[in-house]
């Protein structure tokens, strides 16, 4: 029987410490909330205890951050779309960050595995004054352990309404799209990493943020093909991709670790769990 898990996460600032409060329904969980960095920063861990989706599930994740409070999420694990028996499988995210909130996305990647039927999907609303750093990973197939993703689809959208929006609907059997130097030319793992504020930048911010990031980028690990732009006054994107997603991860976790310096002041304290 397909599941259909809901959790809902809401950040606010309580005599200056972030807290968390949230509720559940079906398998999906959350971490003690944890302060490697005081009280200001609140780091979670959502848990999906089966590991993957099969045909028929539904991941449904809702993140609300109050004014002034800091939140950073991450997982575990890869988020495993598995071959599916016709039903498609989903995961949507919705992000909200009021006035002066801050949010850092961070999960590990998503892999499509051959024959998945997979929807994957991220919406982030923000607020005047507030800033979201996050990601997305996408990995096709399991190249590694000989399952190339030779048979499936998997869909995605990533938008932030009125501001941005990119989607995508990859079919295995698209192979000028696969392979071809104007699609992924031939990489199976694709990520973006985005800084998002719900106000202008600035032009001398855009400027130093962009040479931060290409800095970062330009010292990244061998393999990884990446490039960042600003395609409006209020974000800045950094595309990569690479044959294997670990060196695609690799890569991300350091231009975070820059931006987060960059662009707030604040060390790279990288959650625990990538540690494990």
């Amino acid at each position: 029987m397909p599941w259909h898990a809901h959790l809902n996460l809401d950040y606010r600032l309580d005599a200056q410490r972030t807290v968390l409060r949230h509720d559940h329904n079906g398998p999906l969980r959350i971490f003690k909330s944890l302060y490697p960095e005081g009280d200001a920063i609140c780091h979670n861990v959502i848990i999906h205890p089966p590991g993957g989706l099969v045909g028929g599930d539904v991941l449904d994740v809702k993140v609300r951050v109050g004014s002034g409070a800091h939140g950073l999420i991450s997982t575990p694990g890869a988020t495993r779309f598995y071959a599916s028996d016709g039903l498609p499988t989903t995961q949507q995210v919705a992000l909200t960050l009021d006035a002066g909130a801050r949010l850092e996305w961070l999960p590990l990647e998503a892999i499509a595995y051959p024959g998945c039927q997979a929807h994957n999907t991220l919406t982030a609303t923000l607020a005047e004054g507030a800033e979201l750093l996050a990601w997305d990973v996408t990995a096709l197939g399991l190249p590694t352990a000989g399952q190339p993703f030779s048979e499936g689809r998997f869909s995605q959208r990533l938008e932030l309404p009125g501001l941005w929006l990119e989607q995508a609907r990859i079919d295995a059997a698209d192979i000028r799209l696969l392979d071809s130097p104007l699609g992924l030319g031939g990489q199976r793992c694709m990520g973006t990493l985005l800084l998002a504020c719900g106000h202008p930048l600035g032009r001398a911010r855009q400027e130093q943020l962009l040479e931060t990031v290409r800095t970062a980028i330009a010292d990244g690990p061998a393999g990884v093909q990446a490039a960042a732009t600003c395609p409006n006054p209020q974000m800045l994107v950094l595309r990569a991709m690479a044959p294997l997603v670990e060196p695609l991860m690799s890569g991300l976790q350091q231009a975070w670790a820059a931006l987060r310096t960059a662009a707030w002041g604040l060390p790279a304290t990288p959650p625990r769990i990538w540690r494990v």
